[in-house]
């Protein structure tokens, strides 16, 4: 397709009235449709004009998508978070996996902007420097030590995050790990997982706040 712009994962939870309907928007092909994720399901495509499941799409382009639910317009961008509902209720985030089955999330280490890599292999959220260092991150003070990646081994530096924030999902106090080199993204590992139930359904997934 010609002039494609997908983008294969964004993490946006739209916890919207008039029946609560959860909306996440995982891509947008600019001008024609958007890639949405209605209450959990599958990622479904809707051309500019056209409903599905109560949601219509009225345009689409590079970053952005406007829907309307229950006669309410809401602008929907790639990779932030918005909600209506209470506390209890945004406790989760819903995502989607990237043509090759990798699940990608747009969240904030605190308060600063991170992409990370779902991966459940990682004992901590691990981080480059070069994001820890963007993020104000102190982390040479932390616990060094040696961590074999794929590029070798590398000096790394034990760490506490004062906020990891995933969609709704928002965890204090969270161990992690800063790699000098050998990482090119962080990777969202099992010290914020182990805090969230994990459902997956196909091409997507549901986390929930456990603690």
């Amino acid at each position: 397709m010609q002039n494609r712009h997908f983008i294969g994962l964004a993490v946006l939870l739209i916890a919207l009235p008039a029946g609560a309907t959860e909306v996440g928007l995982v891509g947008v092909f600019p001008g024609k449709a958007a890639v949405l994720v209605i209450d959990g399901g599958a990622p479904t495509t809707v051309r500019i004009g056209r409903t599905a499941q109560g949601v219509s799409v009225v345009s689409a382009d590079e970053a952005q998508a406007v829907i309307e639910v229950a006669g309410e317009r809401r602008t929907l961008r790639l990779g932030q978070y918005a909600s209506s509902a209470s506390d209890d209720d945004r406790q989760k985030a819903m995502l989607a996996a990237d043509p090759n089955g990798h699940f990608f999330a747009h969240g904030q280490v605190n308060g600063g902007s991170v992409r990370f890599l779902v991966d459940t292999g990682a004992t901590m959220v691990a981080l480059p420097g070069s994001i820890a260092d963007r993020l104000g991150i102190d982390y040479r003070k932390g616990r060094r030590g040696m961590i074999q990646t794929a590029a070798g081994p590398t000096l790394a530096y034990k760490v506490k995050l004062d906020e990891v924030r995933l969609g709704g999902i928002r965890l204090q106090n969270v161990d992690a790990v800063v790699l000098q080199s050998g990482l090119g993204i962080a990777l969202l590992g099992m010290s914020f997982l182990n805090r969230v139930e994990m459902q997956r359904d196909g091409q997507s997934m549901v986390l929930t706040r456990r603690y």
